[in-house]
């Protein structure tokens, strides 16, 4: 691991840690206190950074008990399971029958309960589960770096501590995708099927055009989470259009802890030339990988919503190239199975489809459920 690498991820560490916002505005008071004791002309300078001590102290303790108030008001719904220091939450419901158990797979580095939505249409007809990922939802913060290697093993480790039994159809959607088939390829013979929503494909990270938006992605996460640390807290969702039980909105107050930023930022630097040069061979899923393992992939037609990669490539040719490419980049996972199937989502869905569409998503996994008896795997 290079020393950067190091760096960074101690830093993530010490920020993932609701309470040291209070350490950290100790240090301009420390600063303040000697400038203070010491000569005259630094009086001032002392004065201006007691008060910078006394802003991020009062931030931090916004925080904390922001914090504490939540944790009171939206305790974890299902099941703590310890996975080996640290504990994943893992929330599963619904009856199972001879059919194997479906786990959703949220994109970016989000919670579970980003699915609700599928989760709760799901669970009337099929056995139902959803994992927060490490530092994610109601998950403690895991240990650092995070990576997508890890996380599989670590998803393997939370199911079948929180008693549930393979096979399992694992659905992931995005960056959620991509985790899903690692773990696939890793214990197939715990996986009766894979259905992936418009995955993230390692080689449009490796071989693609530069996304600034990706580039930006760890540095962002990193902002957000020294924001929260201090207090400053969005306002957006508090007395919005979302209901106070809505998924959505309860998710979103749970990751104000500082733990949801750190982790994504720091596993969201896969997601660059050097990451995947890092990772890439624990990360990607090659040609053949999952053998004859049923596979759905699920993705738009066209590239609808995704016009502002577009947008920033002047050169007329250029653009078609970029646009071919993230169109035909993803039927990459098809090669990992020899049992791979292609289907389209309802026209006009973008990358967001699985929230647009929900009722055609579980359509589709129950679909492969019916195909997937008590035995093998039938392939398509």
């Amino acid at each position: 691991m290079r020393p950067g690498t190091r760096a960074a991820d101690a830093i993530l560490r010490l920020l993932s840690r609701d309470r040291a916002g209070l350490a950290i505005a100790l240090l301009p008071a420390a600063a303040g206190a000697r400038c203070v004791t010491g000569r005259t002309g630094r009086r001032m300078l002392g004065g201006l950074l007691w008060a910078v001590a006394l802003a991020l102290g009062l931030g931090s303790l916004r925080h904390l008990v922001h914090v504490a108030r939540i944790r009171v008001r939206y305790p974890p719904p299902g099941r703590m399971v310890d996975v080996g220091g640290y504990r994943m939450h893992v929330l599963a419901e619904g009856d199972a029958g001879p059919r194997p158990t479906v786990v959703w797979m949220p994109g970016g580095h989000t919670g579970g309960y980003a699915m609700h939505r599928l989760h709760a249409l799901a669970r009337e007809e099929m056995r139902s589960v959803l994992v927060d990922r490490p530092g994610s939802g109601w998950s403690d913060r895991g240990p650092f770096p995070r990576t997508t290697a890890a996380e599989a093993v670590e998803l393997l480790t939370a199911l079948e501590r929180a008693g549930e039994k393979g096979p399992y159809v694992f659905v992931g959607h995005s960056f959620g995708g991509l985790l899903m088939a690692n773990a696939a390829r890793r214990r197939p013979d715990l996986v009766a099927g894979l259905v992936l929503l418009d995955p993230t494909p390692p080689d449009a990270v490796a071989f693609g055009p530069a996304l600034p938006a990706l580039r930006r992605a760890p540095r962002d996460q990193t902002v957000l989470a020294l924001r929260h640390l201090f207090g400053l807290h969005p306002l957006a969702g508090r007395n919005g259009t979302h209901t106070s039980d809505d998924p959505a909105r309860i998710l979103a107050m749970i990751e104000l802890r500082t733990k949801a930023n750190c982790a994504a930022a720091s596993i969201l630097r896969e997601l660059s030339p050097d990451g995947i040069t890092r990772d890439g061979w624990q990360t990607a899923v090659h040609d053949g990988e999952l053998g004859s393992l049923p596979l759905l992939l699920v993705a738009p037609r066209d590239l609808t919503g995704g016009g502002g990669i577009f947008d920033a490539v002047d050169d007329q040719e250029e653009s078609a190239r970029v646009r071919h490419f993230f169109l035909t980049v993803r039927e990459r996972f098809l090669a990992a199975s020899s049992s791979g199937r292609r289907i389209y989502t309802p026209e006009g869905t973008g990358h967001d489809f699985p929230d647009r569409v929900p009722d055609f998503v579980v359509q589709v996994v129950g679909s492969l459920l019916d195909r997937c008896g008590p035995g093998a795997p039938k392939p398509f």
